[in-house]
């Protein structure tokens, strides 16, 4: 099964570099490109699941995954308010709203969750 949870931490590795937020005229934005601080963190906690998945210690790969969960959702969450706030110069609420919509969010993100529940999900053979 350390197969099948190394599959899933390189999904989350790679995932990270691919495409998860488009932003029109100036193009698709990586995790690296949204907020270094963001993606150190989701490096960090790949570390940890890493650190998990080579020493057998499933409770950790599976904690580690959880955060990276957390991580995703909240940069989910930031994306969103964010361009929602970028815009905030907009005299209506609507105008605000409809141009924050333009911010699209990409494939890349089915990656990154993929990765994380498959090493939450692997379960154990001991």
């Amino acid at each position: 099964m350390k197969n099948i949870q190394l599959l899933g931490l390189l999904l989350v590795i790679v995932g990270s570099f691919l495409p998860l937020v488009h932003v029109p005229i100036i193009g698709n934005w990586n995790y690296w490109k949204l907020d270094h601080s963001l993606a150190i963190a989701c490096w960090i906690f790949s570390a940890g699941a890493l650190f998990g998945i080579v020493n057998n210690s499933v409770k950790m790969a599976r904690i580690s995954a959880i955060l990276l969960v957390l991580l995703f959702i909240f940069t989910l969450f930031a994306v969103k308010m964010q361009s929602m706030e970028y815009f905030s110069f907009m005299p209506f609420k609507s105008w605000q709203e409809k141009l924050a919509g333009i911010v699209k969010l990409r494939w890349g993100w089915i990656v990154e969750f993929l990765g994380a529940f498959i090493i939450i999900l692997t379960k154990n053979n001991k």
